[in-house]
């Protein structure tokens, strides 16, 4: 059993996470904001995107120790450990997140929302090949999901030791599903782009100006593939 860094974790973990929420509240826009995890993109597939809701100051204080200690006390609730692990993840805190994601994965959820769930933990800490596993693992159990094929094929691009190829591949399969998939053609330029393939870049670049001109996604696309 995974052992928890959560000694003392009432008023001390909770004072902590408190002062992070109060501080960055003030930062906090009512729109989707790029995700930080990717260097190119303006943000993930719509399955793993997160609203940045201004929320009035204390809105999360009073669940974050409650959220801690359940995680701390049900180590077979799967909910609690995916949700303390979330906590974590907000305070950029991966080597405390990873501990709740593994135990979460530890009980071996067969329902592919829960599979999905996993992925997306992983990929937002940055695991992505553990993040690839969970949603290879969904995609057997629904192989026509534009979002987690789409997301899986990001993990490829993001990863220390990218391979454009197998994105690629994952890509053009998504687009099977859904030609105008906005995410799928970003990133599937991006893809062809770091090969040193200008000309499918542009390719993808210009399917995407037709699926959605007023995309956030095209202006950023056009600056990147004009920086070389």
């Amino acid at each position: 059993m995974v052992k928890y860094l959560l000694v003392g974790a009432g008023c001390l973990v909770a004072g902590f996470f408190i002062g992070f929420f109060v501080s960055n509240n003030i930062n906090r826009g009512a729109v989707l904001q790029p995700n930080p995890v990717h260097g190119d993109a303006p943000f993930q597939t719509s399955q793993t995107q997160v609203a940045s809701v201004k929320e009035p100051p204390g809105a999360m204080m009073p669940d974050v120790s409650e959220t801690l200690e359940k995680a701390k006390k049900e180590p077979e609730n799967f909910d609690a450990q995916i949700k303390a692990g979330k906590m974590y993840t907000q305070i950029q805190r991966a080597d405390k997140a990873v501990e709740f994601f593994n135990t979460a994965a530890a009980l071996k959820p067969t329902e592919v929302e829960k599979i999905v769930q996993l992925g997306n933990s992983y990929f937002d800490i940055r695991e992505y090949e553990r993040a690839e596993n969970y949603y290879e693992q969904a995609l057997a159990k629904n192989p026509v999901d534009v979002d987690v094929r789409t997301d899986l094929g990001i993990t490829f691009v993001e990863r220390k030791n990218p391979d454009y190829d197998r994105a690629i591949k994952e890509f053009q399969a998504s687009l099977q599903q859904n030609p105008k998939h906005e995410p799928t053609l970003y990133y599937l330029s991006i893809s062809y782009f770091k090969k040193g393939d200008a000309a499918n870049a542009r390719k993808y670049l210009k399917q995407l100006e037709q699926a959605n001109p007023n995309s956030q996604l095209v202006g950023r696309l056009r600056q990147i593939l004009a920086e070389k």
